[in-house]
């Protein structure tokens, strides 16, 4: 199916009648609010609603998690990655967003909306005017405020007098996990049940909590705690009365953490996104809290439930977090805390950037891409409180966010970045590189000529070899896609012979070599380009890096293809594909898909053709180009879609064409991925 919705590891209990009331306001109105107190479980049941009806909506649904934004400035580009809408235009996201909805039958699932509900209240709105058949359904603590919107309060788990209902079953399914020794049958264990599920008046997260200290405590004692105590500890005005019971829950599990533990909730707090152990040592650690006990205690906090575990990661949920922030500040360390994070990932990113040229360049990418959130947040803190570090920084994202997609919040972070106080010299000099990449990416070619002269003339004044290439790279791609090759092939050729080494230092000089074959090609000296082509893929492979082996393959199989050898263009063109999907490289896998299309149809092999063809259209839809790529490959395009349909016949060609491209992107890919391995 096509969508995102996230893997639930735990059971769903209960809200019968929540779930048909939720799908029926769904048949019924286009935008549908759970409303609620925090913890009463509107995530869950709207999750669960978006699974049990995924099937009504027949270009997917999209769950869009908001609970890590912390101001409105990167909002809609939050909603795009969602989406998978990697928009390689200048225009605003939103206007992007709309296109993309334009016909698609979508079912789109705000989560946590009550962190920008100014913001969310504004798409939705747009959204549903600009396409009659989106539906939205939301989770918010205050509804949302759309034009016609159908507001649901979500209400805590059902408690009956007889001693049993949702809560208790939740409590024993729970217990299950945390404590299988447990026995909950006898009667004095089935009354102290009902009374900790009444107490906490049915709040699931409340309840969850409760049984992670099964561990630790018998039933009676849980039951006796709760009932004798409440939670003096929050201050009424940030936590309502409504919520004494999750307050109860909360603060009595805060107070029975172990000191450190409670140092490291509130230290975590600071994350924005699920956090790797290692991240956590390197910015949690101090004072008390030593790196080598924060391993040991993040088990401790899972087994308590403060925290959640996602492969290596560890989440907190928004509840706990803000629970954890708000003492955070009552030990007066939030302004330490946010410098350490900051630094922490402008180091992280630094050395992302000395590793890109090496066997690690993959899972550099893996880690960047999934450190996303902080990363942002990082920059954001920077640009306030560092202008040079923040400059240093963001010109350093020019490696990882313009491969992955994130236009729009490069250009952003770039522009914001260049607009600060800060000297001239080799960082702003890489920050124009980024920008002029990211603006030629948008296909904004006259601002990005700009900015690639104001590059070359910084680098002038740096007068180091690496600016040079740097400036080099931006002009060069900016002027073999605005299809000037013998530009762009001028001012790479001669800043790898003046600036070059053997072997290269670095990036930017792959990135030049890149270039100069690429023009080689386009002004039609192939053997030029075959024979460059083969030498970066020989360098790439002594590194083990993937970002130019994957270029050196597209230039092998797009000189292949013209000059009949359509089988080595198949393996070349799966070889690049191999490479890009690695690096989640959504323009490289759409013009490796390209690619692999013509040499099926020169093979003559129709429906694979069809296949990969439709498969390559819904990559370049995310990406806001249909049918757009190098100027070189919409020459041919054409050409072999005529020779794909007189193999496959018009009919069964347009058949696979459109299933391909109306089903799931990324499993189309998996299928291409599936055919002869690379070489």
């Amino acid at each position: 199916m096509v969508g995102n919705l996230p893997v639930t590891t735990t059971s769903f209990v209960g809200r019968d009648s929540e779930l048909d009331t939720v799908k029926t306001a769904l048949t019924q109105h286009r935008a549908v609010t759970l409303t609620g107190g925090g913890g009463v479980g509107k995530s869950r049941l709207a999750l669960r609603v978006a699974e049990q009806t995924r099937g009504r909506y027949t270009d997917g649904v999209w769950w869009i998690d908001l609970s890590n934004l912390y101001d409105d400035r990167l909002f809609t580009a939050t909603v795009c990655d969602a989406v998978d809408l990697l928009d390689h235009n200048p225009r605003a996201p939103v206007e992007a967003l709309r296109e993309w909805l334009t016909g698609q039958q979508v079912l789109l699932v705000f989560d946590c909306c009550e962190r920008v509900l100014t913001s969310c209240q504004s798409l939705v709105g747009e959204l549903l005017l600009a396409a009659p058949q989106l539906t939205v359904l939301a989770t918010s603590r205050k509804p949302l405020g759309v034009q016609g919107e159908h507001r649901i309060e979500v209400a805590p788990l059902s408690m009956d007098d007889g001693g049993s209902g949702d809560a208790v079953r939740l409590f024993r399914e729970r217990c299950a996990t945390a404590a299988p020794e447990v026995s909950l049958d006898s009667p004095g264990s089935a009354e102290a049940v009902s009374a900790i599920c009444r107490r906490l008046e049915g709040i699931p997260l409340a309840v969850e909590l409760a049984c992670a200290r099964l561990r630790e405590s018998t039933l009676t004692e849980i039951a006796e705690r709760l009932g004798s105590r409440l939670d003096t500890l929050v201050d009424e005005t940030a936590w309502p009365k409504r919520h004494r019971a999750l307050r109860t829950a909360i603060g009595w599990s805060h107070e029975l953490c172990s000191p450190l533990e409670r140092l490291l909730w509130a230290r975590l707090s600071v994350f924005r996104g699920p956090v790797e152990a290692a991240d956590a040592q390197a910015v949690c650690a101090g004072g008390p809290l030593s790196a080598h006990d924060i391993p040991r205690l993040l088990e401790r906090l899972v087994d308590q439930s403060v925290l959640q575990q996602v492969g290596t990661r560890y989440r907190m949920l928004d509840t706990l977090c803000e629970y954890g922030a708000m003492w955070l500040a009552e030990l007066g360390e939030e302004h330490a805390l946010a410098r350490l994070h900051a630094t922490h990932f402008a180091t992280v990113l630094a050395e992302a950037e000395a590793g890109w040229l090496s066997g690690q360049q993959v899972a550099w990418y893996a880690r960047i891409s999934a450190s996303h959130t902080d990363v942002r947040a990082a920059l954001d803190h920077l640009i306030e409180a560092d202008p040079d570090a923040a400059l240093e920084m963001a010109g350093r994202t020019g490696l990882f966010w313009p491969c992955c997609g994130h236009l729009h919040e490069s250009r952003d972070y770039l522009e914001r970045a260049l607009a600060l106080d800060t000297p001239k010299g080799p960082s702003r000099t890489r920050a124009l590189w980024a920008l002029g990449i990211t603006l030629t990416l948008q296909g904004d070619h006259r601002t990005a000529l700009r900015v690639g002269e104001e590059c070359a003339d910084a680098a002038r004044q740096d007068g180091t070899p690496q600016s040079a290439l740097f400036a080099a790279h931006t002009l060069g791609l900016t002027h073999l896609m605005a299809g000037r090759p013998q530009a762009a092939y001028d001012v790479s050729d001669h800043a790898l012979i003046t600036r070059g080494t053997s072997p290269p230092s670095g990036a930017p000089q792959l990135c030049c070599m890149v270039i100069r074959t690429f023009a080689h090609s386009a002004l039609g000296r192939l053997a030029e380009a075959y024979e460059a082509a083969i030498g970066l893929r020989r360098l790439s492979l002594r590194y083990g890096e993937h970002w130019a082996r994957s270029y050196a393959f597209h230039q092998l199989a797009f000189i292949d293809l013209l000059q009949g050898r359509a089988h080595d263009a198949e393996r070349h063109a799966r070889a690049m594909l191999a490479s890009k999907h690695n690096l989640n490289d959504n323009l490289g896998i759409a013009l490796a898909l390209d690619l692999l299309t013509g040499a099926n149809a020169v093979q003559g092999n129709g429906i694979g053709a069809a296949r990969t063809s439709g498969t390559g259209n819904s990559f370049w839809r995310m990406l806001g180009h249909p049918n757009h790529g190098t100027p070189e490959l919409s020459e041919v395009r054409d050409q072999w879609e005529l020779q794909a349909r007189k193999a496959a016949g018009d009919d069964a060609y347009d058949r696979a064409f459109h299933d391909a491209l109306n089903g799931d992107a990324e499993l189309g890919l998996a299928l291409v991925l599936q055919g002869p391995p690379p070489s």
